[in-house]
C-alpha cells in the first residue's frame, strides 16, 4: 500500500470529512477523493461510506493496522536522519514528571535542553519518530524492566531504582506505621493521576484483589498539585521516596508488600550522538554506546 494513500485515508476517517481532510493535508478535495478511490481499488474493498463519512467493516480493520504502520515509517525516517545529522549540541528530552529525580537533573547539560512532559506510553513513539532525542520513562517494577509499547526498534537502559512510599495525610490512622502492605489499603480511596504519579493500574495488578478504588482523577502533570491533593485527604498516592518525603501536611510511609520499586529507564533509537550520547553515558555509566 502507498503510505501517502494510507495517511490520507486515516485523516479522512479521523475527521469524518473529505473537505476537512483536504484542508489539513494541503490537498484539493478532488485529490483526497482520488486517493481514497485508489486505495479502495488496490485493496478490492470499500473503506468508507460517503454520507455520512464512516469506515466500513473493512475500513475499521485497516485503521487497526494503519496507525502502527505509519508510526513505523516515521520511525524509520527519523532513525536515518538521526544517524546522518546527529547534532553535537542541543537535546530534546521527553520525560514523565517522576522520572526527573535529583540524579537526572544533575546530569542535564547546562544549556540547550528542551524538556517535553509526556504520558509514559507516548514517550517511545516520540523518540522513535524523532520528536525527542531521548526519553526517560519510569514506573512500578517488581523489579524488572518496564513494559514499553512496541513502536520501533529502541534501546532501553536502566538509570536507577528507588523505594516507593504511600503518601498519606498527616492525620491518617496509618501515618505512624513504619511500613504498609497493599492489603492494608484495600478499602482506601486513591488518586488516579496518570500524568503525574505512578500508574494506578499497576497497583491494581499488584494487589491481586481488584481493589484500589479511585476517589479523584487528576489529569495534570504537576506533582505539587498531586501531593497537595493527597495531603488534603482526597486520596492516597504512591510516589518514589524522593518525591514523597517532606510534603507539607503529609507523611510518606514505605510500601513494603508487595515488593515494588520505582524504576527509571532511558530510551533511545539507534546510536545517539552529541549531547544525547553524553547524557546516556552519564546516567548509565556506559563507556561507549
Amino acid at each position: 500500500m502507498d503510505p501517502h494513500l494510507l495517511r490520507t485515508y486515516v485523516t479522512v476517517a479521523r475527521l469524518a470529512s473529505f473537505s476537512e481532510a483536504a484542508r489539513e493535508l494541503g490537498y484539493t478535495q478532488s485529490a483526497v477523493s482520488q486517493h481514497i478511490a485508489a486505495l479502495e481499488q488496490d485493496l478490492g474493498a470499500p473503506l468508507l461510506t460517503r454520507r455520512p463519512v464512516l469506515p466500513t467493516a473493512a475500513g475499521e480493520r485497516l485503521l487497526e493496522h494503519a496507525g502502527p504502520l505509519l508510526l513505523r515509517l516515521e520511525a524509520a525516517r527519523a532513525d536515518v536522519v538521526r544517524i546522518a545529522s546527529a547534532p553535537e549540541h542541543g537535546l530534546t528530552l521527553a520525560v514523565t514528571p517522576t522520572a526527573l529525580g535529583p540524579r537526572v537533573l544533575a546530569a542535564l547539560p547546562a544549556a540547550g535542553v528542551t524538556l517535553r512532559t509526556l504520558a509514559r506510553d507516548e514517550i517511545p513513539a516520540a523518540v522513535a519518530t524523532g520528536a525527542a532525542d531521548l526519553g526517560l520513562v519510569d514506573g512500578l517494577a517488581a523489579p524488572v524492566t518496564l513494559r514499553l509499547p512496541d513502536v520501533a526498534p529502541l534501546t532501553t537502559r536502566g538509570v536507577g531504582e528507588e523505594p516507593v512510599c504511600v503518601l498519606l495525610p498527616a492525620d491518617h490512622p496509618f501515618a505512624r506505621r513504619p511500613g504498609l502492605r497493599l492489603t492494608d489499603l484495600v478499602d482506601a480511596r486513591w488518586l488516579d493521576a496518570p500524568g503525574a504519579g505512578l500508574p494506578l493500574d499497576r497497583l491494581r495488578t499488584a494487589s491481586g484483589t481488584g481493589g484500589v478504588r479511585t476517589a479523584l482523577r487528576y489529569e495534570g502533570t504537576d506533582l505539587r498539585t498531586l501531593t497537595t491533593l493527597a495531603a488534603a485527604g482526597h486520596g492516597l498516592t504512591v510516589l518514589p521516596r524522593g518525591f514523597a518525603v517532606d510534603v507539607p501536611g503529609a507523611v510518606a510511609v514505605p510500601l513494603v508488600t508487595p515488593r515494588l520499586v520505582h524504576r527509571t529507564e532511558i530510551v533511545h533509537g539507534g546510536t545517539p550522538g552529541g549531547a544525547a550520547a553524553a547524557l546516556v553515558r552519564e546516567l548509565t555509566g556506559a563507556k561507549q554506546l
